[in-house]
């Protein structure tokens, strides 16, 4: 018998790079949209990490396709009882969908373009700035699942301008990371949601993953160099990182 998720003594999880969708409108043709849309890129690689089989969908499509996965014997028991004990995810932004997208106006993203919601600010690389999106896709994971929730990856990316003196002013990557800490507390305090731990991304200034640049920095830390690599890689800390400081220290209570 494999053991339990309690018995094991090491706990392994998965990285998806779960982003929250809404349906455009009330028209179901747009609920629909945005439910297909969750499904190939929301749900499938959790449902089979988390759940040890394909959904019945996925196996319907694939079949449509003419597509047999190759099983050696004993394939499916190993996928039931090799699944994740917690669910770990990455967390940015929200997108919109709807069953005719080419009717309404679009936002560029990093990966793939949205339709832009009227609601909602953006950065300066259209990504919508959604906390509250944050809270409904912790509440949808965990009711989805029934396992420890972790948030691996959440941030702000933006354009940092270091002035003479070292500072950086970096009030909007404060504010995004105040407001989305603020809705972390209350999911679990009063959602119940089992989220065992939070990381953000990042600490320091990296190569934007998804765009290859370095002028949008994601860190608490500027480091000196441009997109061209002029610069010396000097650090200086940001406003954002002393804000941070004060929140590890008072370990999430003093988020003002």
């Amino acid at each position: 018998m494999p053991l339990t998720r309690e018995e094991r003594a090491i706990q392994n999880g998965l990285m998806i790079a779960h982003g929250g969708s809404y349906p455009w409108s009330c028209d179901p043709q747009d609920v629909w949209a945005e439910l297909d849309t969750a499904h190939h890129f929301k749900w499938f690689y959790g449902d089979v990490q988390v759940r040890g089989y394909y959904p019945a969908w996925k196996v319907l499509e694939l079949k449509r396709e003419g597509i047999k996965l190759a099983k050696e014997p004993g394939d499916d028991e190993l996928l039931r009882e090799g699944t994740v004990d917690f669910y770990s995810f990455s967390y940015y932004s929200t997108d919109v969908c709807a069953a005719h997208p080419e009717e309404h106006g679009a936002t560029d993203g990093n990966m793939h373009r949205s339709i832009a919601n009227p609601h909602l600010k953006q950065t300066e690389w259209g990504w919508t700035i959604d906390p509250l999106g944050l809270r409904i896709s912790l509440n949808q994971i965990w009711d989805r699942y029934q396992i420890p929730v972790m948030i691996v990856e959440n941030g702000f990316g933006a354009i940092d301008v270091r002035e003479e003196d070292g500072s950086v002013h970096d009030q909007g990557r404060i504010d995004y990371m105040r407001t989305h800490i603020k809705v972390m507390k209350d999911t679990v305090e009063i959602d119940g949601v089992d989220l065992m731990g939070y990381t953000p991304w990042g600490w320091i200034d990296v190569v934007s993953a998804g765009t290859g640049e370095m002028r949008k920095r994601y860190g608490f830390v500027y480091v000196d160099m441009d997109d061209d690599g002029n610069g010396d890689l000097s650090r200086s800390r940001k406003d954002s990182f002393y804000y941070m400081q004060k929140v590890y220290k008072s370990n999430g209570e003093d988020l003002g």
